[in-house]
């Protein structure tokens, strides 16, 4: 039996709508570095991911990673596509990923700030510097590729006492987020820690902190931190113009319960040169080569 030409033509046109939907069933993925825990993680990245299915008209999917390398690792090996990374964790991935770009941030992480917190134990009290007797006492950073748990807080103990802070400290540790931070030396475990603002800030809105046992003595100066980063792949692979599509659906991201699951008051357009400071300052104090 022979086909008529329509029927062929309605077949190919079948088949070509049967591929162009397999074509369009990859999801794009994307992560976040895990600086709180995972709960909290999973529950206020599942909305970023669904406003972004809804925007983009694609599945958007949420992977949880277990450490800050893990999500640069993620990035790199093409197991996202999209990540909200911290300032250092941002200019490392970009530079494994060639054509990769940070494409919006936070209206506050362009002056985005640490907190050098202390046990009531201590008797220190908020100042302009860093007190001098600091030294020789217990002090957690965040994780070791935390940008305002570790990068920022260690250049400024640096430039203050001219001392690494193994020198500097009877005992250095690494809590692995900033939540754990605030335990560590609320609890006493620890004397001293390095804790980013915005997560003081809502744990404190919270009730999750006895300033009777923990308080912040010190404040950095301002420098830009978290941004969202996509790889330079994606218009090759979602359709050209996917890239700016992402970058629109960031930007206008206004809902009051997707702000407040960062938090943040808005998202403002980003590039990689807005994140050239952070560079220098891993290559000052060795996180980074520079000839990388």
């Amino acid at each position: 039996m022979k086909m008529t030409v329509s029927f062929r033509a309605c077949l190919l046109g079948l088949t070509a709508l049967c591929l162009s939907t397999l074509a369009q069933a990859e999801p794009f993925v994307f992560t976040a570095i895990p600086d709180q825990d995972e709960r909290h993680l999973t529950e206020r990245f599942g909305k970023i991911a669904d406003h972004l299915s809804a925007r983009l008209g694609i599945e958007v999917k949420y992977v949880p990673v277990k450490s800050y390398p893990a999500a640069v690792s993620a990035f790199r090996n093409d197991q996202v596509q999209l990540a909200w990374f911290g300032g250092l964790t941002g200019v490392q991935a970009r530079e494994l990923v060639p054509g990769s770009e940070a494409i919006a941030q936070g209206v506050e992480d362009t002056e985005f700030v640490s907190y050098i917190i202390a046990h009531a134990s201590t008797g220190l009290s908020e100042g302009e510097q860093l007190p001098e007797n600091i030294a020789g006492k217990r002090f957690t950073f965040g994780d070791k590729g935390s940008t305002s748990g570790r990068l920022m807080p260690e250049f400024y103990l640096r430039e203050r006492f001219g001392q690494a802070p193994e020198q500097l400290f009877s005992r250095v540790g690494f809590s692995g987020d900033h939540n754990r931070t605030i335990s560590l030396v609320q609890s006493g475990a620890f004397e001293l820690g390095a804790v980013n603002y915005a997560v003081w800030d809502a744990e404190k809105e919270k009730g999750n902190i006895d300033e009777s046992k923990v308080r912040v003595i010190w404040a950095t100066p301002a420098y830009p931190d978290y941004q969202w980063s996509i790889r330079g792949d994606v218009d090759a692979r979602f359709g050209e113009g996917f890239k700016q599509k992402v970058r629109q659906a960031l930007l206008e991201m206004d809902a009051p319960e997707l702000l407040a699951a960062f938090p943040r008051s808005g998202f403002i357009a980003a590039s990689n040169d807005d994140y050239a400071p952070i560079r220098e300052t891993a290559v000052a104090i060795g996180i980074m080569d520079p000839e990388q």
